[in-house]
């Protein structure tokens, strides 16, 4: 079967709200997906069937811990784990990392090597720029290419020395949309005994993830960047999950995921982002070639995806860069676009990035300005002092005409 945008559509509600009659148009993408109706589902569910504590000897409790239980199971299915302990949930990501970089820290002594990149966004460097003042290590940086958008392969051999004991890298850009290769640097870091953190929140909408084949050793993503709700996953290697030193009170189970999940978790949450993960297993059985396992739904559902946003993709770029004064800063060439995510940043000569947000706003078509916390790839491509860019993020739910709204006004 084909993918089919319109049975997409009408499994997200929002998408059907207008504001004084004026449909709203959804290219804010990166900052946060719109909820599908199975999530909505799932969380309504749990909090009206089975709102309560974990552990307890009633049948809410019960209930409440299968929840987990099942949650953890497909989110492991979700990025290519064996191991359901392996997964951990939290607030979000940047709170999920500074939790991990927090311990990680009591692992490092004074002069170690961090690395980091100038892609990332910044929920990816700042705690690791935290977590090395605190220890007095040495910082060092993977730079990209201005010219490529792709990560500089003689800054990460210059980067990953016989001294790096941690690597932080992302699987796609927040700003540019390119796709990283981050099993190279995890191959390389490995080589010299380093650990190894992946962002993947952006990734993760477009494509599904392998934390095997990547060969990392922690990946983070955020539900409510893939039809999810606000809520935060990270998965680690068993071992080190293990052997790390989590912060946590005393009661708390010393076992996995537990002793990494601090407090009372969102178990509303949870049963939405199972939800989420249930809408890419119905595209994979609805609109792909299905599969005997969730993780097979996963992968054909994700297959059929791909394909439509790269197209859609390609009808944006090619749409952009026929406006005059339009300069994208990402991959734009066709035989690129299997290597970035549809995420395009984009200046326009004599527009200011948050005039043009404005403007498109007032047509309820939402874009965001400025640098979206990749404040090193606004800084490395000399935009800080000219406001950033303007960022259109398309979704799994998005149209031609929805980009061709986008067009007209800006080549107004």
């Amino acid at each position: 079967m084909a993918y089919d945008v319109q049975r997409i559509r009408d499994e997200f509600p929002s998408l059907s709200v207008t504001d004084e009659g004026t449909p709203r148009i959804y290219l804010d993408n990166p900052g946060g997906t719109q909820i599908c109706q199975r999530a909505i589902d799932r969380m309504n569910d749990y909090l009206v069937n089975a709102n309560t504590n974990t552990h307890g000897p009633f049948r809410t409790s019960h209930l409440t811990d299968e929840l987990i239980n099942e949650t953890h199971a497909a989110l492991a299915d979700f990025v290519g784990a064996d191991d359901p302990g392996e997964i951990i949930f939290g607030q979000n990501m940047t709170t999920i990392t500074l939790h991990l970089a927090r311990s990680i820290a009591h692992t490092l002594e004074p002069g170690d090597e961090i690395v980091v990149t100038r892609m990332d966004h910044d929920a990816n460097v700042s705690p690791w720029l935290l977590m090395a003042r605190d220890v007095g290590a040495t910082v060092k940086w993977i730079d990209f290419d201005p010219a490529t958008y792709r990560y500089d392969p003689s800054s990460v051999d210059e980067a990953i020395t016989s001294r790096t004991k941690f690597v932080a890298v992302n699987y796609a850009s927040n700003a540019i949309g390119t796709v990283n290769d981050v099993a190279m640097v995890a191959q390389k870091a490995h080589a010299v005994g380093a650990l190894v953190f992946v962002d993947a929140v952006q990734y993760a909408p477009h494509f599904l993830m392998d934390v095997h084949a990547i060969g990392c050793d922690f990946l983070a993503c955020s539900p409510y960047k893939f039809y999810g709700p606000h809520q935060g996953m990270a998965w680690g290697r068993r071992r080190l999950l293990e052997s790390l030193s989590p912060y946590k009170v005393r009661p708390a189970d010393d076992t996995l995921p537990s002793r990494w999940e601090t407090g009372t978790q969102s178990h509303e949450g949870m049963a939405a982002t199972l939800g989420a993960i249930e809408h890419f297993e119905w595209m994979g059985r609805e609109m792909g070639a299905g599969g005997a396992t969730r993780r097979d739904r996963l992968v054909s559902g994700f297959s059929v995806l791909a394909e439509y946003e790269r197209e859609l993709g390609k009808y944006l770029i090619d749409g952009l860069l026929s406006i005059p004064g339009v300069t994208i800063h990402g991959l734009t060439a066709e035989a690129d676009l299997s290597d970035r995510v549809p995420t395009i940043g984009m200046v326009k000569e004599g527009s200011d990035p948050d005039a043009m947000a404005e403007k498109l706003a007032a047509a309820n078509i939402f874009v965001w300005p400025g640098h979206y916390y990749a404040i090193e790839v606004i800084e490395r491509l000399g935009l800080t002092a000219k406001g950033g860019m303007l960022r259109i993020g398309l979704g799994q739910y998005n149209t031609h005409a929805e980009v061709d709204a986008l067009l007209n006004l800006l080549d107004d």
